[in-house]
């Protein structure tokens, strides 16, 4: 029986990843920063850990309590929607320090027992940003873009390992990071200028049914990730994510 640990499971995808791979008979260890056990089936395989990707301390006590892992799903991440020229640096590191180092840290904790069983897989879940330009997120989606890059590279580099390295793409959707991880950081970043700019583009999002990616979408999407044999890289999760991809490669 395999294992799986899982970041970023209070809600949304990575609440409905854990179950997920829980239904499909597989050891579960949930983390998120603050644990909640009561979305989450009452079972011997699926066990609620605390953790935070942006303390190291944390995720050592996470890996030691988790024992062997066999996949690793990096999902947890904070989202951001603003103008760029007013947005903190402080804000830009918060959101880094989390989608992109976070994941980073995570992966590198990891990797060691991978590497020395010659086995395992790292699903990095980012956004269908980084598929098509779209603006006020031009810093979360450098987040995103960043570790693209840094799985496209460490593929290659663990393939030798035969460990695997996968990207998850998710489109939009109600239980994105924008709607869900964004907190007070949206506070003061669309002025008055960028309002309308702002309106439209909320306006836009998510048009039709087709055009909205669900939580179970990026389950799915993790799921195929996990198990992939071919060597494909990239998992589009969602229809309006798959339409995106579809039109770039052509």
């Amino acid at each position: 029986m395999k294992n799986v640990l899982i970041t970023g499971c209070s809600s949304g995808y990575g609440l409905e990843t854990a179950r997920y791979f829980h239904a499909q008979g597989w050891n579960v260890v949930a983390t998120m920063r603050s644990p909640r056990h009561d979305a989450l089936p009452q079972s011997d395989r699926l066990r609620v850990l605390p953790l935070d990707v942006t303390k190291p301390a944390s995720i050592v006590a996470a890996l030691e309590a988790s024992g062997p892992i066999d996949v690793l799903v990096n999902n947890a991440g904070i989202g951001l929607f603003g103008a760029f020229e007013v947005t903190p640096m402080t804000t830009v590191r918060e959101v880094f320090e989390t989608n992109t180092f976070g994941v980073m840290a995570m992966t590198q904790a990891v990797l060691p027992q991978m590497r020395a069983r010659r086995a395992g897989v790292v699903v990095n879940v980012t956004s269908s940003a980084t598929l098509a330009p779209m603006p006020l997120v031009a810093v979360y989606t450098a987040s995103k873009v960043a570790i693209e890059g840094f799985t496209e590279s460490l593929a290659l580099e663990l393939g030798a390992f035969d460990v695997r390295v996968k990207l998850v793409q998710p489109g939009y959707g109600p239980d994105t990071a924008f709607t869900k991880n964004t907190g007070s950081r949206l506070e003061g970043l669309i002025p008055e200028a960028y309002a309308p700019l702002a309106q439209s583009l909320f306006g836009a999002l998510g048009q039709g049914p087709s055009a909205v990616t669900t939580a179970a979408d990026v389950a799915e999407g993790v799921w195929r990730a996990a198990n992939d044999a071919s060597g494909q890289l990239r998992f589009p999760a969602g229809a309006d994510a798959l339409a995106l991809a579809t039109a770039r490669a052509r």
